[in-house]
């Protein structure tokens, strides 16, 4: 006789979700790429960027808790894909190109933030190259460890961690406002003289790609749907909350940071938030908060490695993905096969790349299937099954749509040709794997 498989539970209410889904989003990300940020704007409307990103994520995340509170299952967009393209027909190939990308692109998330770490260790501690590997893949395995329990006792982890990155931005906000602006920067001053024009859209363009991977992850709650109590409630204030709880910190830290660090000088610098804190309160006060900012990274990797260990679990359970994936640890209650692959191929990675490739590749990889293919999949949703039977619905529909769909393609074409290259072929791989297994099935 079959043992029956554990069921994951629904221990996670709003205030827990919004935390997992805030720590998953300030990662090391808005620490490494302010810089970068401003050096693709060249000048002080680099945040323009900033809220861009923002509003990017606020029309996305409409049609994410749109599908999250209609289908608040485990895997997120793997369920979104399958039910709005239809499971017996598009929805298979769509669902299964969300997973194969997902193989891929989840554990480069992971080996991002994981680099990302290192980085802004060797402000501590000096490293070479090799001593930057040591340290990536060791925050993978901590990672994989940590996260080696029950759903409740992440819960209160992920309080904790969420407690240090409110320090962290906390005292950096406080050392900006508290301190005489030096530079003279405002938001006012920072639209003054701008040329509105090609140039101006494409240098955007490519920052926002740095800006918006640092906004990634107001949706991770729908990755983790079946663990949401009351999803239909909870799934939309957790995305709408977080993304505007980190717009408010991103925005104010970067202005915080340019009021003491000329942007011209800010766009040179590797430990941009160290060399701030350094400048305010001394070397000994750098120290802390560099400590503090890993402290962040590492929450956001622990969220993010959380959310993506459910999504070849939720591909198993449903028949459509190896069945080793579907296996729920006997006594906690977790992923537990799903969580070692990812993280196991994150470590990897952490190993092997570079972290300005990683950023670009992510979100070129991840955006046609993903971000665009969602988008379409409401329509489609909407017209299978009727607007009253949404869990929730969203504002002003169908603009919201329409203008994701634009902004997600103006996004993937300023990634450049080689990564949009990339995002297809793997694309199109899947393609040739997906009817090749229907093939080899259908013969068998």
């Amino acid at each position: 006789m079959n043992t029956p498989q554990p069921e994951l539970k629904r221990e996670l209410g709003l205030f827990r979700s919004t935390v997992i889904n805030m720590i998953d989003m300030v990662g090391i990300g808005p620490f490494v790429t302010l810089p970068l940020v401003i050096a693709i704007m060249n000048g002080p409307h680099f945040i323009i960027a900033w809220f861009a990103g923002a509003l990017i994520s606020l029309i996305d995340g409409m049609i994410w808790s749109e599908l999250g509170a209609t289908f608040p299952k485990a895997g997120g967009s793997y369920n979104f894909l399958n039910e709005s393209y239809g499971r017996e027909k598009w929805g298979k190939l769509m669902s299964f190109l969300y997973v194969w990308q997902t193989l891929i692109q989840a554990p480069l998330v992971v080996a991002s933030g994981a680099i990302g770490f290192a980085q802004y260790f060797a402000y501590l501690v000096p490293l070479d190259e090799i001593g930057k590997k040591i340290v990536s893949g060791t925050v993978v395995l901590l990672l994989i460890f940590l996260l080696y329990r029950r759903i409740d006792t992440i819960g209160k982890i992920s309080v904790l961690l969420w407690t240090g990155v409110i320090l962290t931005i906390g005292w950096i906000i406080y050392g900006g406002l508290s301190h005489s602006n030096l530079t003279g920067y405002s938001l006012i001053s920072a639209f003054d003289g701008i040329t509105i024009d090609h140039l101006f859209f494409a240098a955007l363009g490519q920052a926002c790609i740095k800006s918006v991977y640092s906004y990634l992850g107001y949706y991770n709650v729908c990755h983790i749907g079946s663990e949401i109590k009351d999803p239909q409630k909870n799934i939309p204030w957790s995305i709408f909350i977080s993304i505007a709880g980190i717009a408010l910190l991103y925005v104010t830290m970067n202005v915080c940071v340019v009021r003491i660090i000329p942007w011209q000088e800010a766009m040179h610098s590797e430990f941009i938030v160290s060399l701030f804190i350094e400048k305010l309160y001394g070397e000994r006060a750098a120290q802390i908060v560099t400590a503090l900012v890993l402290w962040v990274a590492f929450a956001s990797l622990f969220a993010v490695l959380l959310g993506y260990s459910r999504i070849p679990y939720a591909a198993a359970a449903d028949g459509r993905f190896f069945k080793v994936f579907a296996k729920v640890h006997s006594s906690k209650n977790f992923p537990h096969i799903s969580l070692l692959f990812v993280g196991g191929l994150g470590f990897v990675f952490s190993l092997l790349f570079r972290l300005a490739d990683v950023i670009t590749a992510i979100l070129a990889m991840r955006i046609l299937v993903q971000f665009v293919g969602q988008a379409a999949g409401v329509i489609l949703l909407r017209k299978r099954i009727g607007k009253n039977n949404l869990g929730y619905r969203m504002w002003l529909y169908p603009l919201p749509v329409i203008i994701a769909i634009l902004i997600w393609l103006w996004i993937f074409i300023s990634t450049g040709y080689e990564f949009m290259q990339s995002g297809l072929i793997m694309i199109a791989a899947g393609i040739i794997v997906y009817f090749g297994i229907k093939w080899f099935s259908g013969r068998a």
